[in-house]
């Protein structure tokens, strides 16, 4: 297991992200991203999984929920 830590300036960056992440990747994005319009849509239908910074413990309960799902699947 590994984690690629992506700290894109623009919205094309992600077109560059595709190819260097991994198969069986887990996405994890913040929350505001999925307000972006069509990026924010084309995120959502990729099946990003959206953290909420301003709302901590809603955040660790993804993330926990994430982190067991990846274990129980073998993904990264």
């Amino acid at each position: 297991p590994f984690v690629i830590v992506c700290n894109h300036q623009a919205s094309l960056d992600l077109l560059g992200m595709v190819e260097v992440i991994p198969e069986r990747c887990v996405p994890i994005a913040k929350r505001e991203l999925l307000y972006l319009g069509t990026v924010g849509w084309a995120c959502w239908l990729s099946g990003i999984i959206f953290i909420d910074r301003h709302r901590r413990a809603a955040a660790i309960e993804v993330i926990s929920r994430t982190a067991s799902t990846m274990w129980r699947e073998n993904v990264r």
